[in-house]
């Protein structure tokens, strides 16, 4: 299968017809077992500088590529912002509910950076809007499938929420060793199944999820 580079076609579409920010969403952890979920945001303004060379969604790069394409993806956004809801609240709230918080976190942070949250359109990858109802007053989100493959704002936000939420597992893999989170990042693995058999659950681990 011929690999698809991102553009920024549909972001200059929505600059075009009058945002004043589009902000690339994506989110990462939504299927693991333990650790938080991430929703990562890029915004950028009109006049935006070409895509990092390489630059692609992050499931579609190895780890070294998404270390190596990490600063480049944050220099090139305007602004940038990951937004974390941990295991207790995805226990707590449901995955949707806290896809949509760690979202809101994220448009928080946006929104203390500089970015005009009103005056900005959110192209969120995927079929379904989990951002506006967390929201008490929402920009325009627009979901589109594939738009981690096909949007450059986007690409950079999988990769930047990838790479942040890689590195906090990589960092708790030492308080608790025993179930590899230094190499499957919280995912169900054989192995770290087999450590749960063994070890029980840690403070990190959704536990609705282990049922």
């Amino acid at each position: 299968m011929a690999v698809v580079d991102p553009t920024m076609d549909f972001e200059r579409e929505l600059h075009d017809s009058g945002a004043g920010w589009v902000v690339g969403c994506d989110e990462v952890g939504r299927g693991a077992i333990a650790g938080p979920v991430a929703v990562g945001m890029s915004a950028v303004l009109a006049g935006f500088s070409p895509l990092p060379a390489g630059l692609r969604d992050s499931k579609m790069l190895s780890e070294k590529k998404r270390e190596e394409l990490y600063p480049q993806a944050l220099e090139w956004c305007s602004v940038s912002a990951v937004g974390l809801a941990g295991p207790e609240e995805v226990d707590e709230i449901g995955i949707i509910a806290a896809l949509g918080l760690a979202g809101r976190r994220a448009l928080v942070s946006l929104h203390e950076a500089g970015v005009e949250i009103l005056r900005s359109v959110v192209v969120l990858d995927g079929n379904h809007d989990y951002l506006t109802p967390a929201l008490t007053s929402a920009p325009t989100v627009v979901t589109r499938i594939k738009a981690d493959r096909d949007c450059g704002s986007v690409a950079a936000a999988s990769v930047i929420a990838k790479v942040h939420r890689d590195r906090l597992m990589i960092a708790h893999h030492d308080d608790h060793p025993g179930y590899g989170w230094a190499a499957n990042k919280g995912y169900g693995s054989t192995t770290h199944y087999e450590a749960l058999h063994e070890l029980g659950p840690s403070p990190l681990h959704r536990l609705t999820w282990l049922h």
